[in-house]
C-alpha cells in the first residue's frame, strides 16, 4: 500500500513539474509576458495563432506592436470580432498594456496570427518569437504548441 501511494505521489508530482516546464513567464522590464502558446494546426493549414498574456508591474502603459518568428512568413496583430452574424478577423496596430490590467491574447479575440507557416505546428513543438513592444523594446520568447483543440496554456477543450 505504501509503495502504491510513493508511486503515485512521485507521478504526481512529475506531472506538475512537467505542467510547470512548459508554462513559461519571460520579463522585459515592467513587462511580463504568461505563457506563451499556440494551436497546433491541422493538415496543410499554412497560418496559425499565438497566444498569451502581457502584463505591467510599472506606473506607465506600453504597447504591443508587432512581432516575428522564423516559423512564419509573416506575424501580425489581430482581432476576432463579431460582424453581423460573421465572425472576422481584423488587423491591430498595437495591444494596449496598461497598469492593472492585463493584455489577454486568446481564442476568439486579440491574437498574434501567423501567416504563411512554413510547416505545420505540431502539438508538443516549440517555436521562438520576437514581441515588439513601443516602450520596453524587444523580447524573444519560446512558444509551446498545445493540441489543436486546447483553450489556453495547457488545457484541452476536448471532453467539456
Amino acid at each position: 500500500m505504501i509503495r502504491v501511494a510513493s508511486r503515485l505521489l512521485i507521478a504526481a508530482a512529475l506531472s506538475c513539474a512537467a505542467v510547470s516546464a512548459s508554462a513559461k513567464d519571460y520579463t522585459l522590464g515592467a513587462l511580463t509576458i504568461a505563457q506563451p502558446w499556440a494551436r497546433a494546426t491541422p493538415g496543410a493549414i499554412r497560418t496559425g495563432a499565438v497566444y498569451l498574456t502581457v502584463s505591467t508591474q510599472g506606473g506607465a502603459p506600453d504597447r504591443l506592436v508587432g512581432a516575428e518568428t522564423p516559423r512564419a512568413g509573416k506575424a501580425g496583430l489581430h482581432a476576432q470580432i463579431m460582424d453581423g452574424d460573421i465572425m472576422r478577423m481584423r488587423d491591430v496596430k498595437a495591444v494596449e498594456v496598461n497598469p492593472g490590467e492585463p493584455a489577454v491574447l486568446k481564442p476568439g479575440g486579440l491574437h498574434i496570427m501567423l501567416e504563411q507557416l512554413n510547416a505545420p505546428l505540431r502539438e508538443k513543438d516549440h517555436f521562438p518569437l520576437t514581441l515588439i513592444f513601443e516602450k520596453a523594446g524587444r523580447i524573444d520568447v519560446d512558444v509551446t504548441v498545445q493540441s489543436v483543440g486546447a483553450n489556453d496554456a495547457g488545457h484541452d477543450m476536448h471532453g467539456m
